[in-house]
């Protein structure tokens, strides 16, 4: 696997419940709406710790669009089939081709929750991530983020340590972060049992 993997993957990922695209500026009020609703629940989330309008809401659609463009990620706006709502955010990054691995990004709407779409638009990435050739995806979470460690259990994640020290958080004060993983060994094996 490498970076034109990336560059020929799909754009569009269907699920029974979710269509999950590739990021476009047309996505911007949707990214706009569900920051703003749900700011109070993404304290750890470094881009969204206060309300954001319309110029950045376009600039985080475009950005995203052009790390997709370039192959550096795999970016995916999650949209609920039956109404067209906006779900959540998902993307893998920080690909290290000799591996080859990568770490998944997770971001629900609080408008969503508790029905398990994020839960099956983040699988639906994972499963394309392991398709291309991954063998190993990670979760880079913040200790204290239990909803984000619990969330990356309920993939099959399972925990392997703690990087001390290893980043700061949004408001600045260094943080240690729990590191889980799956891997596609991992992954074959529970789809077979």
């Amino acid at each position: 696997m490498d970076q034109r993997d990336l560059l020929c993957a799909r754009h569009e990922l269907l699920t029974p419940r979710l269509r999950l695209e590739s990021p476009r500026l047309e996505h911007a009020p949707a990214i706009l709406e569900s920051v703003n609703f749900s700011l109070p629940g993404l304290k750890f989330v470094a881009w969204a710790q206060q309300a954001v309008d319309r110029v950045w809401a376009d600039a985080f659609s475009q950005r995203g669009a052009h790390f997709v463009a370039k192959g550096d990620a795999l970016i995916f706006y999650a949209f609920d089939r039956s109404d067209g709502a906006f779900v959540g955010i998902v993307d893998l990054h920080s690909f290290d081709f000799s591996v080859p691995a990568a770490q998944i990004g997770y971001v629900g709407d609080a408008r969503r929750t508790g029905r398990g779409l994020m839960r099956e638009a983040t699988l639906a990435v994972i499963d394309l991530g392991f398709a291309l050739g991954l063998q190993r995806i990670e979760a880079w979470c913040d200790v204290r983020n239990a909803r984000s460690i619990r969330f990356a259990e309920c993939l099959g994640m399972q925990r392997e340590g703690m990087r001390r020290s290893a980043e700061r958080d949004p408001q600045g004060d260094l943080c240690d972060q729990l590191v889980l993983s799956r891997t596609r060994t991992a992954s074959t094996s529970a789809q077979s049992s």
